[in-house]
């Protein structure tokens, strides 16, 4: 499995923009381009967010998708706007995984 970290400086005020536009992008690549999805974390640092997507292969992320989709096209554009800059991080691919979804006991 591949993952991708990116970071993601936004413009003051548009975290709930950036957010919605987000999420229609990444809902595009998840069902056009075989992505796992992905996840967006606000950080500790003021106007900057996290995203981690998974991937089956660095293949399947590096992969030329070429798709037409009205909204991703909309949404990407809004993403962008909201945006002062953003960069791919890490490029991952997973050794060891104990990741859960549920809890094992109460705590």
């Amino acid at each position: 499995m591949f993952i991708a970290v990116y970071e993601f400086e936004i413009r003051d005020g548009t975290e709930s923009r950036f957010r919605e536009a987000w999420l229609e992008v990444t809902k595009s690549i998840y069902q056009h381009c075989g992505s796992f999805g992905s996840r967006l974390h606000r950080s500790d640092k003021l106007n900057v967010m996290v995203g981690y997507a998974q991937w089956p292969s660095r293949d399947q992320w590096e992969k030329d998708h070429q798709f037409t989709n009205k909204l991703f096209e909309i949404s990407r554009k809004e993403m962008r706007e909201c945006l002062v800059k953003s960069n791919t991080v890490y490029k991952l691919e997973v050794s060891d995984d104990f990741l859960q979804t549920s809890l094992a006991v109460e705590c």
